[in-house]
């Protein structure tokens, strides 16, 4: 179908090809528009297949991912990509090189560079894919399927008229209302911290925030971004490169403190703890909570628990439910709230669920986003 997503495969395994190209093609909204064994075979193969999303290895011959990512920067194409790559496991740094490169997000192959075991990356590849490629399909002016999450291919025709007229008529967002919002303890005080919560979508979508921060904001930042261990050290390095406030990964017991932004490690939760005269992070290896760890759901908790009213909480781009619970914590206890909206999600998930329980106070795109959390953190109550 014409306005399906049409995607590039770019991987120096024939098997990994075709099981990735499988999953892209079984999937409703999304189609294989041609498969190349390496970068240099991607780039002679774009200006014929016009694809609106890239999934690229990064160990191939001849040109592998980050000579193609330079090479697509060098010709000014702009066409996202998703690194899907088992050099991940290995290499954070080189995988941040990609993300600073403009690669869009990364995914981890579950095991080894050839591994059957691709199919459990399925529903978060995917999404991925579906969300950046709508976006630049959008950019173009062209019409974006709506995407079903568990829909194979046959069940398309037969959609209900509804759906059918969305589609034909370009419209992609559902209309979607929200809950009543739950009943507040106590009117909202000044800002003195600010949780963000973030998955699927989040790499790029931080970078874009991060570094439109005014550099005069004074309040700490507490983030959860969804991320395998080993890699928010690097991630949280290339945004202190690109961010005018300091961006570091949380160690246990490090200082909250004004201007300092605090990135959970991969694999532990993060919560805060308010004391008389400073305030800590405290990690730990509890449980997973809303199915991950770190959970938005047990930072948004805690930040309610100690600074009530005086918070901001805000949920971004992620596939699920995790942090929509709590976002409305932090509402009932008094703070303010912001969630990102559907046009500009790669994954509208997290918000989503948040929006519709009535625990957004406001939905801002993430063009605005920055501009919009400086504004709130900075306005005297």
């Amino acid at each position: 179908m014409a306005d399906e997503v049409s995607v590039l495969v770019v991987d120096d395994s024939a098997l990994m090809r075709n099981l990735i190209g499988h999953m892209i093609n079984d999937t409703a909204g999304l189609t294989v528009a041609d498969k190349a064994m390496n970068g240099r075979f991607a780039l002679d193969k774009i200006p014929r297949v016009n694809p609106d999303v890239i999934v690229l290895d990064m160990e191939m011959p001849e040109m592998n991912g980050i000579e193609f990512l330079k090479e697509r920067k060098r010709l000014g194409i702009t066409i996202p990509v998703v690194i899907l790559s088992s050099i991940a496991r290995r290499g954070a740094e080189i995988t941040m090189e990609a993300l600073a490169l403009g690669a869009s997000d990364f995914i981890q192959k579950p095991s080894g560079s050839e591994s059957e075991d691709i199919h459990v990356v399925k529903d978060t590849l995917v999404h991925m894919l579906f969300g950046y490629g709508s976006a630049y399909r959008r950019a173009q002016s062209k019409k974006v399927l709506a995407f079903s999450e568990y829909s194979p291919k046959p069940v398309l025709p037969v959609q209900s008229q509804d759906l059918l007229a969305r589609m034909s008529s370009g419209i992609t967002h559902t209309v979607i209302e929200a809950a009543k919002p739950p009943n507040r303890f106590r009117r909202p005080a000044n800002t003195e911290i600010i949780a963000i919560g973030i998955s699927t979508g989040g790499p790029d979508a931080l970078r874009v925030v991060f570094a439109e921060l005014d550099p005069d904001l004074k309040i700490p930042i507490v983030v959860v971004q969804h991320m395998p261990p080993g890699f928010t050290n690097e991630f949280a390095k290339s945004l202190d490169r690109i961010c005018p406030l300091e961006v570091k990964e949380a160690e246990d017991g490090d200082s909250i403190q004004p201007g300092r932004i605090l990135i959970a490690q991969g694999n532990k939760h993060m919560e805060v703890e308010k004391k008389t005269f400073s305030s800590v992070v405290r990690l730990s290896d509890a449980p997973l909570v809303s199915g991950h760890r770190p959970s938005a759901d047990v930072l948004f908790a805690s930040v309610a628990m100690h600074y009530q009213n005086h918070a901001l909480g805000v949920i971004m781009t992620g596939m699920g439910r995790d942090g929509a619970q709590h976002l409305g914590t932090i509402y009932k206890e008094g703070g303010m709230t912001l969630g990102q909206d559907e046009a500009s999600a790669v994954v509208y998930g997290m918000p989503r669920v948040a929006y519709e329980l009535g625990h957004v106070m406001e939905q801002v795109p993430l063009s605005k986003m920055a501009r919009r959390i400086c504004d709130v953190a900075k306005t005297a109550r």
